[in-house]
């Protein structure tokens, strides 16, 4: 392509000569420029007219960008609507969140004053359901108070945890367990004394099964006694901690000493009749501060809570 240009300054016509490319890269050059200038004026002239309402101009370029606008707000207002409807959800389910957490933290024994406290600032009312178009700022402080509320409840179902675990822990110390698949032969109470034939309080209770049965502890603890005692033989006493201590008498062998750690259910000893005994049997006794109770409390399948609360109640009583 050649372009001829003459003048009359000019002492010859002056020829360009340009090939496909050097053509496209000027028409390209072209409209970028064209393109600058519109959006320049677009934006320096049209909105500044729209905005300060110039008397003819700002009328064209509200019917130029009337249907922009209009498409922009429904989306908004459709955007914040589905906003509203989700912050409403998840209202609804915080506060079937609450309803849960209150039932199970009364389960564990945590006091309703405490649950206040924790969820005070939590969510109210039902879900959110606006009168008005609710503002983006709005919906977003309905967001964080929600996200602040989830971070309580999480809190509050980590002191859960932490309460059931430690009734959990309570419970395997709560000696509930038989500490010999064996009737029992003599309860608690007064009765006639072997020996002696007088009155006598029997201090446990009496499970008669032949030599080498094994006995089992009948929660976890600590061994404080592994010893012969004159009275009860061969004995271990176990630790629960709460002043709470199981005492297992008569055996023909022990299979722990004292500091051994062990666990419901763990072979401690062996049936025998050593001691002041007529026959081979276990003697199972339960101190709570020293004093005897009755072993048939602990043993009659309580729920942990209920044994807990036994053991807790339980006080020093005359002999």
């Amino acid at each position: 392509m050649q372009i001829m240009i003459t003048h009359s300054r000019f002492a010859r016509t002056r020829v360009l000569t340009l090939n496909r490319w050097q053509l496209a890269a000027v028409l390209g050059g072209g409209l970028g420029l064209m393109m600058l200038l519109s959006g320049l004026v677009y934006h320096f002239i049209f909105l500044k007219a729209a905005r300060e309402g110039w008397p003819v101009v700002s009328q064209i370029v509200r019917l130029v960008v009337k249907d922009e606008f209009a498409q922009r707000d429904r989306f908004l207002r459709e955007n914040l609507d589905a906003m509203a409807r989700r912050v409403g959800e998840m209202q609804a389910r915080l506060m079937q969140l609450e309803a849960v957490s209150e039932r199970v933290s009364d389960m564990v024994g945590l006091k309703p004053d405490q649950i206040k406290a924790a969820v005070s600032d939590g969510p109210k009312g039902g879900p959110y359901v606006p009168t008005a178009q609710p503002s983006f700022e709005q919906l977003q402080r309905q967001v964080d108070e929600l996200d602040h509320a989830a971070a309580l409840h999480a809190d509050l179902f980590t002191l859960i945890e932490s309460q059931l675990f430690e009734q959990r822990m309570q419970a395997l110390r709560i000696p509930n367990t038989r500490p010999v698949a064996a009737p029992t032969s003599s309860g608690f109470g007064f009765r006639q004394d072997p020996f002696t034939g007088r009155q006598a309080l029997h201090t446990g209770l009496d499970f008669p099964a032949p030599v080498g049965t094994p006995i089992q502890a009948a929660a976890g603890g600590v061994v404080i006694a592994a010893e012969y005692h004159p009275a009860y033989g061969q004995m271990v006493d176990i630790d629960h901690g709460n002043e709470l201590v199981t005492r297992y008498a008569h055996a023909s062998k022990l299979l722990v000493r004292q500091g051994d750690l062990v666990k419901r259910g763990q072979v401690i000893a062996e049936v025998g009749s050593t001691g002041r005994s007529t026959g081979p049997h276990l003697h199972f006794e339960v101190l709570v501060s020293g004093v005897p109770q009755n072993p048939a409390r602990f043993l009659a399948g309580q729920g942990p809570r209920q044994a807990v609360a036994e053991v807790s109640a339980a006080r020093p009583a005359a002999p």
